[in-house]
């Protein structure tokens, strides 16, 4: 069985693939990754096939959705912010691209699996304090209405009997490390991976903005998770609100101080950036994961372990 994984060379892509790799007792019959991007995938190895393109080539997509194609990972995606900016790029990609991703699995007639990510900007308007997965769509960003439109194609795919799809709803990634990119919410992981590396930085949200928060190693080991739920696990209700944890803006930089010290949260300034706060103060602060949690999703302990994981990986000794 191949594996394909769309948007293999973003980070958390990179991430996955080197997790199934790491772990191919999950998936027993498991022979290759089908590693799809606009730019090459970075993991250096022989059961890794990287191809290089747009997810919206159906000349492409006809190459990589082949019959032994039993597991697809879509994660490929304009960002919030480049999907405000540039609105049909946005569009194309999320929405169309998505469908033609579909259409390509369904060629072939075997139904594989299909995780799609996903994203809390599904939601939107007046929220309740915790959003429960079957509550109204009503997203505020053009990344929202095309991340809802592409859970509508999944699941009606997935009805139809043409993939089996599930819908991950993933919390804002932190830290990621590297360099801001084009996401509304990049500030989340700036305001902790800046002030490390002695770099000032700007928080563009009142720091009792509540924020849904997941670590990079919490988020990789819930999409493994979804690549091996049991048929029929879902039922029909494909959507799943992925564990995270609600925290502030000021609780974040309150966790840069115990780990960081004290002139790391120096390094942090307030400057409110409207069109950035309009969008994080209508998105949840907190999901329902209750469901995902029974089906062995998992979640982190605290926002200072998020903080820690990040520490670590950079080598921060206190």
């Amino acid at each position: 069985m191949k594996i394909l994984v769309t948007g293999s060379a973003g980070f958390l892509g990179t991430r996955l693939v080197r997790a199934l790799l790491s772990n191919p007792p999950e998936f027993p019959s498991f022979t290759s990754i089908v590693a799809a991007d606009t730019a090459p995938c970075p993991v250096d190895d022989h059961r890794v096939e990287p191809h290089v393109g747009s997810i919206v080539d159906s000349a492409l997509l006809a190459r990589l959705v082949t019959p032994d194609v039993g597991l697809v990972y879509h994660l490929a995606a304009v960002l919030s912010g480049q999907s405000e900016a540039e609105f049909d790029t946005g569009m194309r990609v999320n929405m169309d691209g998505t469908r033609a991703l579909l259409e390509a699995c369904r060629a072939p007639g075997v139904a594989p699996r299909f995780v799609f990510s996903s994203t809390v900007a599904v939601f939107g308007g007046d929220l309740p304090p915790v959003v429960p997965e079957d509550y109204v769509l009503q997203p505020q960003t053009t990344y929202g209405v095309g991340k809802v439109i592409a859970e509508q194609l999944v699941t009606e795919y997935s009805r139809r009997g043409y993939v089996d799809g599930v819908i991950c709803r993933l919390a804002t990634i932190t830290v990621r490390p590297g360099k801001p990119n084009s996401a509304l919410s990049s500030f989340v992981s700036g305001i902790i991976r800046e002030p490390l590396a002695g770099i000032d930085t700007v928080c563009p949200v009142p720091l009792e903005t509540p924020l849904w928060i997941s670590s990079p190693d919490a988020v990789t080991a819930n999409l493994v998770q979804a690549g091996r739920l049991a048929a029929g696990a879902l039922g029909w209700r494909r959507a799943l609100n992925l564990p995270g944890l609600s925290a502030t803006a000021g609780e974040m930089l309150a966790s840069l101080e115990r780990i960081g010290g004290a002139a790391a949260r120096s390094r942090v300034r307030v400057e409110r950036d409207e069109r950035v706060a309009r969008a994080m103060c209508g998105w949840p602060a907190a999901l329902d994961a209750r469901r995902a949690l029974s089906l062995g999703f998992v979640g982190d302990r605290s926002v200072d372990a998020i903080v820690e994981q990040y520490a670590n990986t950079i080598g921060l000794r206190q």
